[in-house]
């Protein structure tokens, strides 16, 4: 289906916004994933979110690394700067064009996998380092493109579709990046639009590290009754939950449920999973309690869903480190030569 291009005609009228572009302006390739994959509702949701931004597309880099959720960035803002880079390497790259050029929007899309294995230890510094980007996992807790196999943030005790134990505990990306000083913190559904847009927006406006973890189901691999991402061990909990929305076989995942309550979620293939909407009055400003909601949530079956923590004095890379304020690209002669007077300063500080 790669080969077959988008439509370009649209409605005549549909909205427009500030940069008086159409929501088609900021879409991307037809997607190949499969059906009923719910990283396109992710792309979809980037794409709104950019457009009510009136994000120019130039103005935006948005960069991957190696899995099916890395495979996205094809799908949204075809004008944008773009890279696509090797296994669990996005960070690296990500920081040197952040600092060759703050001036951009930065968004990073990458999978349990390329985060969680081979990517763990960038995805930890990258944090650490405070970069000013929103950083993305589609979580669906399996490596889709090699058949199924468990990723690190599958839970212990799961079972694989062809009937194998997860003998190893998860990694709970949320919980990490809090403890190594993300300034904002969410997670959310692949089908709750309601919540995932304004998630995102917040997101791409915030100055400092944005992470945010969306429970994306894999249709193909880890829908089944064994698999704790579907969350049979949740049917315990049935009485404390509201209804049960049937989905059809092959149709995205899309639910709605207020602030506060918990949502059970049917797979395609009959297993469930329960989502738990924050309230309004969790404090998400306090690191110790945004944990203690994530641990609890968790002991309780639940996914916690919202923004979870939010530093309202956060610092950027650039800030931390006192870089240039211009793009390195439009530096010229007189700003890279300091001039003899420059020189003795710096000489006159290792004295």
């Amino acid at each position: 289906m790669s080969f077959i291009k988008k439509p370009s005609v649209h409605h005549p009228k549909l909205p427009k916004n500030k940069l008086g572009l159409t929501r088609r302006d900021y879409e991307g390739a037809l997607s190949t994933l499969c059906a009923g994959c719910g990283h396109d509702s992710v792309s979809s949701a980037i794409i709104e979110a950019c457009f009510n931004l009136s994000i120019p597309a130039h103005k935006l880099a948005k960069l991957s690394g190696i899995g099916c959720s890395s495979k996205t960035p094809t799908y949204f803002l075809n004008k944008s700067h773009g890279f696509n880079s090797v296994h669990g390497r996005m960070p690296s790259v990500a920081t040197g064009a952040n600092l060759a050029n703050r001036d951009l929007y930065y968004l990073g899309v990458s999978g349990d996998g390329d985060t969680a294995s081979i990517g763990l230890g960038q995805f930890c510094h990258v944090i650490r380092r405070r970069l000013n980007m929103l950083y993305i996992v589609d979580n669906n807790g399996t490596y889709g493109l090699t058949k199924g196999q468990f990723s690190a943030t599958n839970d212990k005790n799961s079972k694989s579709k062809k009937g194998e134990d997860n003998p190893f505990e998860s990694i709970d990306l949320a919980a990490l990046a809090i403890q190594l000083g993300a300034g904002f913190v969410a997670r959310s559904f692949s089908g709750d639009k309601d919540q995932l847009i304004p998630l995102m927006t917040a997101a791409l406006s915030y100055k400092g590290f944005a992470f945010i973890d969306i429970v994306s189901p894999c249709v193909t691999f880890n829908n089944h009754k064994q698999s704790t991402k579907s969350y049979e061990y949740f049917r315990d909990h049935n009485e404390a939950l509201g209804y049960l929305d049937f989905i059809p076989e092959k149709e995205e995942i899309t639910i709605e449920y207020e602030e506060g309550t918990s949502k059970e979620v049917q797979i395609h293939d009959g297993s469930k999973m329960i989502l738990h909407k924050l309230d309004k009055d969790h404090n998400p400003y306090s690191r110790t309690n945004s944990l203690k909601v994530l641990n609890e949530t968790q002991e309780d079956g639940k996914i916690v869903t919202g923004i979870i923590y939010l530093d309202k004095n956060e610092a950027d890379l650039h800030d931390v480190i006192n870089s240039n304020k211009k793009p390195l690209n439009t530096l010229r002669e007189n700003d890279l030569c300091p001039g003899s007077k420059g020189l003795e300063y710096v000489n006159d500080n290792f004295r």
